[in-house]
């Protein structure tokens, strides 16, 4: 856990509003956390990543595996998107054997395809300094 700051602090967020809802319904303090109770979900948060490290070092190549966390030092959001879909392919049982390298470079532009926002860039002059008019 901690590799992305940004996805910690959304399922920190996440839990937050949980346990507030839950909270609400059982009418103890505005729903704030007790110390216990942070720790017991940074726990299950702990365990549930060793879990997806643990599928995807089932799942992946040596060498596809390498790749992938080069890839998470630099782009961590990229790589948990190809890790999710690695996942949930395996779920479906659409893998038949080991995630190669090469496999996992097609992934990768799927996902370069899905994220690319397509850039416009206009520029406008302004008309009253132009020599022209």
């Amino acid at each position: 856990m901690g590799d992305d700051p940004e996805l910690d602090a959304i399922r920190q967020r996440r839990m937050q509003e949980i346990m507030a809802q839950q909270g609400g319904k059982e009418g103890y303090g505005g729903g704030q956390m007790t110390e216990e109770q942070r720790q017991q979900q940074q726990e299950q948060q702990q365990a549930a990543e060793e879990r997806r490290q643990t599928m995807l070092n089932q799942i992946l190549q040596p060498s596809a595996r390498e790749r992938l966390a080069r890839i998470g030092l630099v782009k961590p959001d990229k790589a948990k998107g190809v890790e999710n879909i690695v996942l949930q392919m395996a779920q479906r049982g659409q893998l038949n054997e080991k995630v190669s390298e090469n496999r996992l470079i097609s992934l990768l532009e799927q996902v370069n395809e899905q994220s690319s926002s397509k850039t416009k860039v206009t520029i406008q002059r302004r008309r009253a300094l132009d020599d022209d008019y």
